[in-house]
C-alpha cells in the first residue's frame, strides 16, 4: 500500500514563493513518474507538472517558468516550487503516482495580500 501526503499549502502573498511537498511511504521505490495536479472549485483536476526517473520535467503551459517540480528519491519526496505566486494559483494541489493510481489528500493554497 502506498500513501502520499502533501504539505506546504497555506496563505501566500501575490508575487511570493511557496514550496509544496509530497511525502511517499509504503511500497513505492523510485517511481518512474510523479505528478502534481491542481483543482479549482467546480473544475476537474489538471496536470501541472510531471517528473520522471531521469528528472526530466514537463509543465502545463499555464505554469511554465514559474513552477518547478523536484524529486528526492532517497527521501521519497516530490516538491512543487511556485514562484511569483498569482491569484489563479489559489487552488488545491494533489500529488499523484500514476503507476499505482495513488493520490494524496491535497493541500490548499490561498493567495491574498
Amino acid at each position: 500500500q502506498v500513501r502520499l501526503v502533501e504539505s506546504g499549502g497555506g496563505l501566500v502573498q501575490p508575487g511570493g514563493f511557496l514550496r509544496l511537498a509530497c511525502a511517499a511511504s509504503g511500497n513505492i521505490e523510485r517511481p518512474i513518474v510523479m505528478d502534481w495536479y491542481h483543482q479549482a472549485s467546480g473544475a476537474e483536476r489538471a496536470l501541472v507538472a510531471q517528473i520522471d526517473e531521469s528528472h526530466i520535467t514537463t509543465y502545463a503551459d499555464s505554469v511554465k517558468g514559474r513552477f518547478t517540480i523536484i524529486r528526492d528519491n532517497a527521501e521519497k519526496m516530490v516538491y512543487l516550487d511556485i514562484h511569483n505566486v498569482k491569484p489563479e494559483d489559489a487552488v488545491v494541489y494533489y500529488c499523484y503516482w500514476p503507476t499505482g493510481d495513488s493520490w494524496g489528500q491535497g493541500t490548499q493554497v490561498t493567495v491574498s495580500s
